[in-house]
């Protein structure tokens, strides 16, 4: 059995996570309780130093398959400091609506190492990519087909795309990241290929189709379903090159692995999952005499995840004798909605220094006005009061890119550290800015 180098994913925390002399939680030289009075709780924290050791782990595993482009799935976290850390390390970005498309160009990212996905993009994005030039789009149905072809059209454009389908793999995650099955909203099913294939070869002229795009879901442990799917992929071109005379040369396999939330957790390591994908793209097209396409690959959770982390002020406890102690949080649902959501789980780490070890079990819960808002149901935290700092690990995607202002709730600040410097990256929200577009309406006044 191949002996796979230990990649970033397969973490619990950030490197060089240690207590230091006073006894608190230091993260790249930066302490926690000082980054917490500093710049205040809730507090969202990315370790560039993990981050970017994890981005390089890729670039190194994929150069296997010189032919392979990496674009960082945005969704996960887009900031204007994160596009330019991607993009500084030669990654494309793979983009899921304007706001991110104009996020990029905010920090200067040429457009073209960007791919537009989505299902239902609108007239408005779409047109909006379009004038800037974007690389090219990942067409989901028929409806994208044909007002993306007018559009093109309109603005006397060839458009580069590729066709997005649902190759019917059911990987075992959270039902609501799965999206490679069947049954699913994203993508053409293989019934539907041929009739997409015939309207842009005979009617929509303006769409230059080059490679088949799948994504198979989030938070993926297993690796036969990589091999499985470019095997998918790679058979529907076989049969696209024998009926239609088209040999596409380009495939895009999404993203989707996993990383390590809580203990327990095995993840694999993105060099085995490079040598499976490679070993399947040299292995299919021998099978099918094709030649090997240029692959892109979409990573997201398992670039950003295990780089960013939360900080929290402990306030009130409850405790209901014999069943549970609760301990509340100065945040919750509102900056990390995955818990209520789908039952997302976490491991913390009192950040704050104890004079000694006195591990409680208890629950954390969040300051929201829902029973739900439970951010980590039965933790053993040590001896948690009220004014300690707790830290989150692990919450560097999908945390601040699905916050919301729920009980008008200010967002929260995030930083950037690196070996014991810290800058903000996202400002905190003030109150002018949560109602800067309420309207007061004339006749109410």
């Amino acid at each position: 059995m191949t002996d796979y180098p230990q990649t970033t994913n397969q973490f619990l925390k950030p490197y060089n996570t240690k207590r230091n002399s006073k006894g608190n939680l230091e993260i790249s030289s930066c302490d926690l309780v000082e980054l917490a009075q500093k710049y205040k709780t809730p507090l969202y924290v990315i370790d560039e130093v993990t981050l970017t050791k994890m981005a390089k782990e890729y670039i190194e595993a994929f150069s296997i398959y010189p032919k392979t482009k990496i674009t960082y799935a945005s969704k996960a976290l887009m900031t204007s400091a994160i596009a330019k850390i991607f993009s500084n390390l030669g990654f494309g970005f793979d983009v899921v609506s304007m706001g991110e498309i104009y996020t990029l160009l905010n920090a200067g990212i040429d457009l073209k190492k960007v791919s537009f996905n989505g299902n239902n993009k609108s007239i408005e994005e779409m047109a909006f990519a379009l004038d800037n030039n974007i690389d090219h789009f990942s067409v989901d149905n028929f409806y994208e087909l044909e007002e993306l072809n007018k559009l093109a059209k309109s603005k006397n454009i060839t458009q580069k795309i590729h066709l997005r389908i649902t190759p019917g793999l059911d990987c075992h995650t959270h039902e609501y990241i799965k999206t490679g099955k069947i049954d699913s909203k994203f993508g053409f099913d293989l019934s539907q290929i041929d009739c997409a294939i015939d309207l842009i070869l005979n009617k929509y002229k303006n769409l230059n189709l080059v490679g088949l795009h799948a994504h198979i879901g989030s938070q993926i442990f297993e690796t036969q379903v990589f091999y499985d799917e470019i095997g998918i992929l790679l058979k529907e071109i076989k049969k696209i090159k024998d009926k239609f005379n088209l040999e596409l040369n380009e495939i895009n396999i999404g993203g989707g692995v996993g990383i390590t939330y809580i203990e327990g957790d095995n993840p694999p390591s993105i060099f085995k999952i490079a040598e499976i994908v490679k070993n399947s793209i040299l292995d299919n097209c021998k099978k099918y005499n094709l030649v090997e396409p240029v692959l892109y690959i979409e990573p997201g959770r398992s670039l950003v995840c295990s780089a960013g982390f939360s900080l929290y002020t402990i306030g009130s406890q409850k405790e209901i004798k014999g069943i549970r102690k609760y301990i509340a949080l100065d945040g919750g649902m509102a900056d990390n909605p995955r818990p209520s959501m789908y039952g997302a789980k976490y491991e913390a780490e009192i950040a704050s220094a104890k004079e000694k070890e006195n591990f409680e079990n208890v629950t954390v819960a969040g300051k929201f006005c829902e029973s739900g808002d439970i951010l980590i149901k039965d933790i053993k935290l040590n001896s948690p009061k009220s004014g300690d700092i707790l830290c989150v690990y692990n919450t560097g995607a999908y945390c601040y890119s699905m916050s919301s202002n729920y009980n008008s709730i200010l967002k929260p600040a995030m930083v950037l550290i690196n070996n014991g410097q810290s800058d903000v990256m996202v400002k905190r929200q003030t109150l002018e800015q949560l109602i800067q577009n309420d309207v007061i309406i004339d006749r109410l006044k």
